[in-house]
């Protein structure tokens, strides 16, 4: 994939207000951990993660994502009337039906003919999102597009510490810690074609890679999660290892020419990996998993905007997003900031 005319002039977020510790869920499942005679801190040695967010309870995930959107759009300087398309892209969908950027898109106020619809690809859903909307405005149809994503931590997780204390197994414990460390979060993506005056980031490229026959790896569903971390981290690499080779070749950049990388969070362990697969130093990194956990959808494109606000991207830097979902997929793009 190469782009010519597509530029990111609006990222923004929420962040859920509610603060939520390892060591708090720990304590909610202490009868596991006595079971298993297990040490309090388990969680963050495993995984880095020291606390999270959650969603006041109740909370819409329309209200969230439509809030990120109107804060992308300000900064873009883009007008709901002049969108083409809105796509909700997160994990988590208030319904089945109607697709919850229908939500989003009434509370923004779009226009009778922008195209609203939700997308569904794990943790890369938003990155998907923004390939649809950089191929739509690179053909011509549309000059700009919103995606956005709200994840909901809370609800997940209070099912699996109620799983977890029901069955306080080992073989249960493996497939259950993942699901720990999700956090809850609202993100908003513009992309134009450039013409509404903002000179955004350029994005330059990008590639896709695909292990679909590791679907099973990583399941989810409104009441329970289940994760074999271990099988996720290690076919998980050997994709990222095989995207970046498709991804250097067609950008012409090797990892020195990688000026800085916003990789999909997930903890300590997956980001050294990922990196390491990427022959990228941590240096270039910017990691917000230890206070933010796992995201979903809303991870990579949060972080990134909070290393804008932080000086930490740079005009002209080469920036690399990546990241990997259950499927499993990869994907990298390329970006001129």
């Amino acid at each position: 994939m190469k782009y010519t005319k597509v530029t990111l002039d609006g990222l923004a977020y929420e962040l859920a207000p509610n603060v939520v510790t390892s060591s708090e869920l720990e304590k909610r499942i202490q009868p596991v951990y006595d079971a298993l005679r297990f040490q309090v801190g388990q969680i963050e040695a495993l995984t880095g993660i020291k606390e999270r967010r959650w969603w006041n309870e109740g909370f819409k995930l329309s209200d969230g994502a439509a809030g990120a959107g109107k804060k992308a759009l300000a900064k873009a300087g883009v007008k709901p009337s002049d969108l083409g398309v809105v796509i909700y892209a997160g994990v988590c969908k208030e319904s089945s039906e109607p697709a919850t950027a229908c939500a989003v898109a009434s509370k923004i106020g779009t226009t009778k003919d922008c195209v609203v619809f939700d997308i569904s690809n794990a943790c890369l859903g938003v990155m998907s999102g923004m390939i649809d909307i950089a191929n739509r405005i690179e053909l011509g149809q549309i000059k700009a597009g919103l995606v956005v994503s709200c994840e909901s931590a809370r609800e997940i997780n209070e099912a699996m510490i109620e799983s977890m204390l029901k069955n306080p197994t080992m073989e249960h414990f493996k497939l259950s810690i993942a699901t720990l460390t999700g956090g809850s979060g609202a993100v908003g993506v513009v992309l134009t074609d450039g013409s509404f005056g903002k000179k955004g980031p350029k994005l330059l490229g990008g590639t896709v890679q695909a292990a679909p026959q590791h679907w099973d790896l990583c399941q989810w569903d409104r009441d329970f999660m289940r994760t074999d971390a271990p099988a996720v981290l290690k076919n998980g690499m050997e994709l990222a290892k095989l995207t970046w080779q498709s991804f250097s070749q067609k950008m012409g950049w090797t990892s020195a020419d990688l000026d800085k990388t916003i990789c999909h969070q997930v903890g300590g362990p997956q980001t050294t990996a990922l990196l390491t697969a990427c022959g990228v130093g941590h240096d270039k990194d910017f990691p917000t998993y230890e206070f933010l956990g796992n995201i979903g959808t809303v991870s990579l494109p949060l972080t990134a905007a909070l290393a804008e606000e932080r000086g930490f991207l740079n005009k002209g830097d080469r920036v690399g997003f990546i990241g990997i979902g259950s499927g499993l997929n990869c994907m990298m793009l390329g970006w001129e900031w």
